[in-house]
């Protein structure tokens, strides 16, 4: 191709560039991306009664305005894994997206106590989602690691029961986190099993200022002394928190869509992903609960691009952002940080 030729070549569109710019994502809740065709495959697979009699009537069911009306449909979906094919199905069904979004690592959140108070065995579950991972890796190329989470509208005695039970499989993990219910259970609440997990070497996430207040972002950070903060939105509105936040670079794993969605913002050109940018705070883009919230990575990248106007770069910073921030080595961050720099500069 010749100079004049070169010239005159269009520039990659933003959606474009998002589309095919190597990513992690650490903000996904394996739960949350049943489809209603899987969730219809599997009722059926499994003799499952369901209260919907299509998919068209799932997808009606999800306009929901706030968290616990999410969660009541979450919880209700869940019903129809049962097997350990069930499982996998569902891993490798979101890994396929992911692959689909050249998402190139994920970090998975599942919630045991869904499943086990269902009285569906924990290995089973543990089972199926990493012969999910396996397969993705083996057949997609997608990296992944399992955080195991705790659900905070339950006690922290059957948190400490759902770590025992995980321990036979704790090789299987790479850390834990803390989701459902926010307003009313607070990160303190967690604070002693959260620390009996630093002990058996796990990782430690929380999701926290997400309808919850900045005190719940400050307990988060010293009461459960978190590796990285699950969503951190309402951190913005304590001067003080965001400072801390830049100088210790912790990442926050932000999910603009879940947050559209569950009104924590009323429009995306409101969101705060800008402001956090310009205020050095290391945020990601996550797509949370994708089957729910109407998108996976890619997705929340481009609408919410379109919406505040970000530039290439601070895309690019977004992906860097997200490796940077994961709890892979840092040989294999450097790895991953390398793709996307060769492709920023083609």
């Amino acid at each position: 191709m010749d100079g004049a030729t070169s010239s005159r070549r269009s520039p990659m569109s933003l959606d474009a560039y998002i589309a095919g710019l190597p990513k992690a994502e650490l903000h996904l809740h394996i739960e949350g991306s049943l489809e209603p065709e899987l969730m219809f495959e599997l009722a059926q697979r499994n003799g499952v009664s369901i209260p919907y009699d299509s998919v068209e009537a799932v997808r009606a069911a999800y306009d929901f305005s706030n968290l616990q009306d999410f969660l009541d449909i979450y919880y209700a979906g869940a019903a129809v894994l049962l097997t350990r094919q069930d499982f996998e199905d569902l891993a490798f069904a979101y890994f396929q997206r992911a692959a689909a979004d050249n998402v190139r690592h994920a970090e998975i959140f599942f919630d045991p106590q869904t499943h086990t108070d269902r009285g569906v065995p924990f290995g089973v579950v543990v089972e199926g989602l990493i012969a999910g991972m396996d397969r993705a890796k083996a057949e997609l190329g997608v990296n992944s690691g399992l955080i195991l989470s705790f659900l905070r509208h339950l006690t922290e005695d059957e948190a400490f029961a759902t770590l025992e039970a995980a321990k036979p499989y704790l090789h299987h993990f790479i850390g834990v986190g803390l989701d459902s219910s926010e307003v009313g259970h607070p990160p303190s609440k967690f604070q002693r099993v959260f620390a009996a997990a630093r002990e058996l070497g796990l990782k430690l996430c929380a999701h926290a200022g997400e309808e919850g207040p900045p005190a719940y972002v400050h307990e988060a950070l010293d009461l459960l002394n978190i590796d990285r903060m699950d969503h951190g939105n309402r951190s913005m509105e304590d001067e003080a928190l965001v400072q801390r936040l830049a100088a210790e670079q912790m990442t926050l794993t932000v999910c603009p869509l879940s947050n559209l969605k569950l009104c924590v913002v009323d429009d995306l050109k409101h969101h705060p992903v800008p402001e956090m940018l310009r205020r050095g705070l290391h945020v990601t883009l996550n797509s949370d609960d994708p089957s729910y919230f109407g998108g996976y990575v890619n997705d929340n990248y481009s609408r919410l691009a379109e919406a505040v106007g970000l530039t290439r770069d601070q895309v690019t910073q977004l992906a860097k952002n997200s490796f940077e921030g994961s709890f892979l080595g840092e040989a294999e961050k450097a790895a991953f940080l390398a793709e996307v720099e060769a492709y920023a500069k083609r």
